[in-house]
């Protein structure tokens, strides 16, 4: 893609990101974005939910696509994306979240792309369309 100084074209493939969820992460991440909800964070409050134990954030999940995203256009994807998304599960720790993409169209400088996380149960995570200015 853009960091590689090619110019892509309908159907290539993103360079993917692979990233391990951790209770630290999430207690990491909590700290830096100022969420300390207890579904996040605490374990026994969590266990108590619909979800079974705790989740990340999803911000966290979606910054791991941003992260794939990132690799493929470099600083274009920084300057210019834009995100349509739709989260469809939770991540989890222990969970390998995979993010994934693929180019969609190519309209002069301006590509699209379908993005999407899965975990090592090959589960949607999140799903949607990126879309990046390369001029």
């Amino acid at each position: 893609m853009a960091s590689q100084r090619t110019v892509p074209a309908a159907g290539d493939i993103l360079p993917t990101a692979v990233k391990l969820v951790t209770q630290e992460q999430l207690q990491r991440y909590a700290e830096a974005s100022g969420d300390h909800n207890p579904l996040h964070l605490d374990p026994d409050f969590a266990a108590k939910t619909e979800f079974g134990g705790t989740i990340a954030h999803g911000m966290l999940v979606l910054a791991f696509a941003s992260e794939m995203l990132t690799a493929a256009f470099g600083r274009a994807w920084l300057e210019s994306g834009r995100l349509k998304i739709r989260f469809r599960a939770p991540a989890r720790p222990g969970n390998r979240i995979v993010a994934s993409g693929r180019v969609l169209k190519v309209e002069g400088p301006y590509v699209t792309c379908e993005i999407e996380c899965r975990n090592g149960e090959d589960e949607v995570l999140l799903s949607g369309e990126a879309g990046v200015n390369l001029s």
